[in-house]
């Protein structure tokens, strides 16, 4: 029976034994916030190390020369990934010790705790023990902690790609354990906004801007994603119209196909928006030093567009749908952008210098008796981004003579567009010559001047003269 005792004693030692020999890899998983931040990475105390049974620094001989423990890494300088030729260099990663077995070891004469540093192919010292035994060289069992910092300088300047990142390290004491481990940077993946603007407002205040032949571009202003894998900025129009709410609160649609997307930079190809979603990516974006992608994406609409769909008084409204994808589509991050282009109502109505006066000669029988017509072509050039209906009207109701009012009515001149059959009366209130004007953009109007025969022998008798009378055009939005 007592063979048999000690035979499972010697199985149950060599077991225990193992387990303590066996490599324990040290994982450090960098959350997203100190990567995207470029905020410092400081872990909570980490078992590196356990010690089952040493309670003082290796000595020489008569307790003279401490040998300092030590860490080796004996993968090289870098911290590297299996799969592929990634890598970070040991400097990104600092540590120091910082209990064993609950508390820090002694450090009496000449002992010292150094500071935080990097791991090297070269031994590099975790702790200085005393010069000698008498001295506070005692520390405890149990384990044996470091904390670990990726310090902020190092996010920005180095590329933190997804994966895990690893070092073989090893140590000179026996007594700890294990005597060689991995250190392990996790890496998560992940995609993240980090500023864009979620609303973009347009005005547009003159008639000048559709009169131009270039093409209308308007920046979304600057766009930056932080990332730890490549992806892709893909886009779509929340609905395949925009909508439109006339300055009358008419509603109406647009075709979003008339606005494209694209950027002021080679980040991004120019396409025409729809409902669906598009890659609209020149090439895929990648993980860069400080782990940040930046760009200004830009819509634009040709001339010939933004004369014919976005001329009319009101507003103009859609959403883009914007998503940040992985190149392996297993990551998406989404963002929105509401767009509104606002055209303030504007008309206009100019007279060429040609066209300022019309002359009325009388000087024969034959005037007087069948009247005149005069018809002054493109006399008037109007522009009106609403429906409109066009007046004209006089500054006095009688005509001039010398600067003076005369007996001459100015209800004997009647003016209308040549091609219409309204022909208004001259005078001080504004009469109506253009109905149910839609939105045009520089418009030509031949202007007709009638003196019916009538009017025209009202005339005979009166003193040879020059009479005259102002001409005033305007606008009534309906």
């Amino acid at each position: 029976m007592k063979t048999i005792r000690f035979f499972l004693t010697g199985i149950l030692t060599l077991c225990f034994g193992t387990s303590i020999m066996k490599a324990q890899d040290i994982f450090l998983t960098i959350p997203e916030n100190n990567i995207f931040n470029r905020t410092e990475f400081t872990s909570v105390p980490t078992r590196v190390m356990s010690n089952a049974s040493r309670t003082n620094w290796i000595y020489g001989f008569l307790g003279f020369g401490p040998v300092a423990p030590t860490f080796t890494s004996t993968s090289g300088q870098n911290f590297t990934q299996a799969s592929s030729s990634v890598i970070l260099p040991a400097s990104v990663l600092i540590w120091q010790l910082e209990s064993m077995g609950g508390q820090l070891p002694g450090t009496g004469f000449s002992g010292s705790l150094p500071g935080f540093q990097s791991f090297s192919p070269s031994a590099v010292k975790w702790f200085e023990p005393p010069g000698s035994l008498i001295f506070g060289a005692a520390f405890n069992r149990g384990n044996i902690n470091f904390t670990f910092k990726i310090p902020a300088a190092q996010f920005s300047a180095n590329v933190f790609r997804a994966g895990n990142y690893s070092m073989d390290i090893a140590q000179n004491y026996n007594d700890f354990t294990p005597i060689n481990f991995k250190t392990i940077i996790v890496i998560p993946s992940s995609i993240r906004w980090v500023t864009n603007s979620l609303t973009k407002y347009i005005e547009i205040s003159s008639l000048n801007d559709y009169r131009g032949t270039n093409t209308k571009v308007w920046d979304l202003g600057n766009t930056e994603l932080a990332n730890t894998v490549d992806f892709n900025f893909w886009a779509k129009a929340a609905a395949n119209t925009v909508q439109f709410t006339s300055s009358k609160g008419v509603s109406g649609t647009r075709n979003i196909a008339s606005i494209k997307l694209g950027s002021n930079g080679p980040a991004l190809t120019t396409k025409a928006l729809s409902s669906g979603f598009q890659n609209f990516s020149a090439t895929n974006l990648s993980v860069t030093a400080g782990n940040r992608n930046s760009f200004v994406p830009e819509l634009y609409v040709s001339s010939d567009d933004f004369k014919n769909y976005f001329f009319e008084a009101g507003t103009y409204t859609f959403e883009l749908n914007l998503n940040a994808k992985s190149t392996d589509n297993q990551i998406n991050t989404l963002q929105n952008t509401a767009v509104q282009i606002k055209v303030l109502p504007r008309s206009e109505i100019s007279i060429p210098s040609s066209g300022k006066n019309v002359n009325f000669n009388f000087n024969t029988a034959a005037l007087y008796t069948n009247g005149q017509t005069q018809i002054i072509p493109n006399q008037i050039m109007l522009s009106n981004n609403e429906s409109f209906e066009l007046y004209v009207k006089s500054d006095e109701n009688y005509f001039k003579k010398g600067g003076l009012q005369t007996n001459i009515n100015s209800n004997i001149l009647k003016i209308g567009i040549d091609g219409s059959s309204v022909s208004a009366p001259l005078s001080k209130t504004p009469q109506k010559i253009l109905f149910d004007g839609t939105p045009v953009l520089d418009r030509q109007l031949n202007v007709r001047y009638t003196i019916s025969p009538a009017d025209s022998q009202s005339l005979v008798g009166k003193e040879n003269s020059t009479y005259s009378i102002n001409v005033y055009y305007s606008f009534t939005a309906i």
